[in-house]
């Protein structure tokens, strides 16, 4: 039965895409409908495959936005000048096309079930992506498990998952705009360093399970800033993409 749920999750598959909608001038949001889907746990991908006329195909993995008690499968695109899948997703992609899809894949960066200390998730720009999953879960079982997302934009028209990120009791929200805050904003800027780590994270003695998402260097500060403020490794979960591929 394990092996063939994991064959069926490797195979690909047909989605049809249900509605597109507009995230930012540069992100899509795209709902997929799909025949036998197995479900997905919080923070999972998938791959997306593009086939061309003459044979050429490009893959990409793109982590899944919606939350498993959501109809269908939710997948934000940034899109990337230099790649090769993300401006067709964002720009040809319409509604009643179909694309080949596989997963859904991975089972280290997912959302801690039955987990009652807290947890805290850091994002950079489209990194916020698997974590809106994480938060619709959150919401959709009533957990009570305390949750936090610091979340590290560049301007408030680059912000993704405005509906998901909304107050709410039960979630907290610190955003910091590296470039341009909005007229009146009165919380943090500038990028993450140590000093705002201190101040807005879980502090340690409440021993938070920490998501890191975002791109490489931005992972990396963050998880140099976090050890050195005294969270322990075994503590903090990161997931990267690279500049040079399309991965949110």
């Amino acid at each position: 039965m394990a092996a063939t749920a994991l064959r069926r999750r490797l195979s690909w598959q047909l989605a049809t895409v249900e509605a597109i909608s507009r995230e930012t001038h540069r992100v899509r949001r795209i709902h997929l409908a799909l025949t036998g889907w197995p479900g997905h746990r919080p923070g999972q991908h998938v791959d997306v495959r593009l086939t061309a006329e003459d044979g050429y195909t490009a893959q990409r993995s793109y982590s899944i936005a919606s939350a498993p008690s959501h109809s269908g499968v939710d997948l934000i695109v940034e899109r990337l000048d230099d790649g090769e899948v993300s401006p067709y997703l964002t720009e040809v992609l319409q509604p009643g096309d179909q694309l080949e899809l596989r997963g859904p894949i991975g089972g280290y960066f997912v959302w801690p079930e039955h987990r009652t200390e807290p947890v805290q998730l850091i994002a950079g720009g489209s990194g916020v992506v698997p974590f809106l999953a994480m938060i619709a879960h959150h919401q959709s079982t009533h957990s009570t498990t305390p949750l936090s997302l610091l979340y590290s934009v560049r301007s408030e028209h680059e912000h993704i998952g405005c509906p998901e990120l909304a107050p709410r009791p039960g979630l907290d929200v610190t955003v910091t705009y590296t470039r341009t805050a909005p007229p009146g904003w009165v919380g943090p800027t500038g990028r993450l360093d140590r000093s705002k780590l201190e101040r807005h994270l879980v502090g340690t003695e409440r021993h938070p399970a920490i998501f890191v998402c975002g791109s490489t260097p931005f992972v990396e500060t963050v998880a140099t800033g976090l050890l050195a403020l005294g969270y322990p490794s075994s503590s903090v979960k990161t997931e990267r993409y690279g500049g040079t591929g399309d991965r949110t």
